[in-house]
């Protein structure tokens, strides 16, 4: 017998053979899961920084005497106001101190807030500017139009998210009821603006903020005052003789015009529910906008340009609106109400355009502003619709967003640099999926990530820790008292609500324990303690009823 030589070939094939023999230990799927959460808890935390920073910054401008913050920081340093001071910045810095510095929140931010209706309160609980070097009232005479114009700015932008975050039982809340008690008595409805500060879609805007503001509170408080002047504003325009779509030769799509169709698009939901054969008389007129603003009023990737004619579809401003995604909300609202599949596709489509060819494009310029609503309305309709190419979009232009901030915090210096941190916050709490930390650090990170009816989340941190793992409710329901959680500017997005009467089973991934706890419990908060490299990773699945 011929004995064949050992060669290098024949000892590869025996080595592949005994590999092959060998099981192998394949990772959990779930593995994969906590590794995405614990990306999501870095890119989370990186923007929660940027948001302390941004408090830090803009508190440290602050008029001494009253502790308000000024306009801006260039030609308006001397005077705060309500439909850009109070309006757009003061509420991210309440709501950033509520998640990250809550000592803060109860202190200096309700004193703030206690300090502004003080001093600028003008007719009945109506917000005017005040002056700091003044110490009074910017203007020594009444300007009606200024006055309802910010404080309708003032509960759309600032009370209103204030109250979807922290709830009805809040003084920002109590503040937005104050004002809009005051202001019905006094003022008709439809409300009509005099002076040329407000541009030419004025009276739009400022209806289609109480329209927004009138119904939410209605859901909240049930007072049907609300929902009459909410009805008759509808009524107002969704009819043959004021219709958007022939009574103007101007129809406004980005912000300053925009707030008309979304502020219809609640109401009608609301109709929906409670008045059937109203929203049934407004159902022409209402896919009518829609339809005439999807026809005429978008380029071929789905996006709005900023304003048309209405009545000859002319385009008057090519530019594209940041806020594309707040029509796009007013389209997936009537799609959940009356089953119009094609205001679907009109969201998809935009959603599957953005990261093919949207990548820092400057909305508005070189502002952050433009990237901060567009990113808002993207993360509002991919809760709905899920795209993964839009989440790839998010997460590329919040970066591009983040790289405006200056060292200060601050970053551009006006009232915008409040949807800043509204955004950043929004993209954060996606990250974590609802959850966050109290006694936060920067040396402690919580991401998540949501699969199927599951959540997974990662905590890890660089010092010794304790806290409080804290978790959201259904906003829309527990808090805001909807029937329906459509799409809404100005809400916050339930990524993985709980709901208090459940149970959720929590299952720890590194020692296998797994206990059940009521939601309520989860809502009130789950108590954390982690030594200095420690991770913790739980799982959390609602139990089956």
């Amino acid at each position: 017998m011929t004995i064949q030589p050992y060669t290098a070939c024949s000892f590869l094939r025996l080595t592949v053979l005994m590999l092959l023999a060998i099981p192998t230990v394949a990772q959990p799927p779930s593995a994969a899961l906590y590794e995405q959460a614990s990306r999501n808890g870095r890119l989370a935390s990186t923007g929660f920084q940027r948001c302390t920073l941004y408090l830090k910054g803009w508190l440290a401008e602050a008029d001494p005497a009253t502790g308000l913050i000024p306009r801006n920081l260039t030609d308006s340093r001397h005077f705060w106001n309500a439909q850009d001071a109070a309006a757009d910045n003061y509420p991210f810095m309440v709501m950033t101190s509520s998640i990250l510095q809550p000592d803060l929140f109860a202190g200096r931010m309700q004193a703030m807030l206690a300090t502004e209706e003080r001093l600028t309160s003008r007719i009945g609980r109506l917000a005017d500017s005040y002056s700091f070097t003044k110490k009074g009232f910017l203007n020594e005479s009444i300007d009606s139009s200024q006055v309802i114009f910010g404080s309708a700015e003032y509960m759309k932008d600032g009370l209103i998210p204030l109250t979807e975050w922290l709830g009805p039982d809040s003084p920002w809340c109590r503040r937005m009821e104050g004002i809009l008690d005051d202001l019905l008595p006094l003022f008709p409805i439809p409300i009509h603006l005099t002076g040329y500060f407000f541009g030419n879609s004025a009276d739009v805007e400022v209806n289609g903020d109480m329209l927004q503001v009138l119904n939410r509170m209605y859901w909240i408080t049930r007072k049907q005052k609300y929902l009459d002047v909410a009805m008759a504003l509808g009524d107002y325009y969704l009819n043959d003789k004021r219709r958007l779509t022939q009574a103007s030769t101007r129809l406004r799509m980005r912000d300053h015009g925009c707030e008309i169709i979304a502020g219809l698009s609640e109401v009608y939901a609301t109709m929906h529910v409670l008045n059937p054969a109203k929203k049934e008389q407004w159902q022409p007129y209402m896919t009518e906008l829609l339809d005439l603003i999807l026809a005429k009023g978008r380029n071929a990737d789905g996006l709005f340009y900023n304003e048309i004619n209405p009545s000859t579809g002319q385009i008057l401003d090519p530019a594209l609106a940041d806020t594309w995604g707040y029509l796009l909300n007013a389209c997936y609202t009537v799609y959940l109400t009356d089953g119009r599949t094609d205001y679907r596709d009109a969201v998809v489509k935009a959603l599957q355009s953005l990261n093919q060819r949207y990548r820092n494009y400057a909305w508005e310029g070189p502002s952050s502003d433009g990237y901060a609503d567009s990113i808002e309305g993207a993360l509002n309709l991919i809760l709905r619709e899920k795209s993964p190419a839009a989440a790839d979009w998010i997460d590329s232009e919040i970066q591009v967003m983040w790289a405006k901030q200056q060292p200060s915090g601050v970053i551009e210096g006006w009232h915008g640099d409040g949807n800043f941190a509204r955004t950043t916050l929004m993209y954060c709490l996606w990250k974590t999926a609802g959850t966050w930390l109290t006694t936060w650090k920067e040396s402690v990170r919580v991401g998540a990530v949501r699969a199927d009816k599951s959540l997974y989340i990662n905590v890890d941190t660089d010092e010794d820790w304790a806290g409080t793992l804290c978790f959201s409710p259904a906003f829309h329901r527990d808090f805001m008292h909807l029937p329906l959680n459509y799409p809404r500017i100005n809400q916050f997005q339930e990524w993985y609500p709980i709901e208090g009467k459940k149970r959720y089973k929590l299952t720890n991934a590194k020692t296998k324990k797994v206990v059940t706890v009521s939601g309520q419990h989860l809502l009130d908060g789950y108590p954390i303690r982690l030594q200095k490299g420690e991770t913790l990773q739980l799982a959390i699945t609602a139990n089956s009823l």
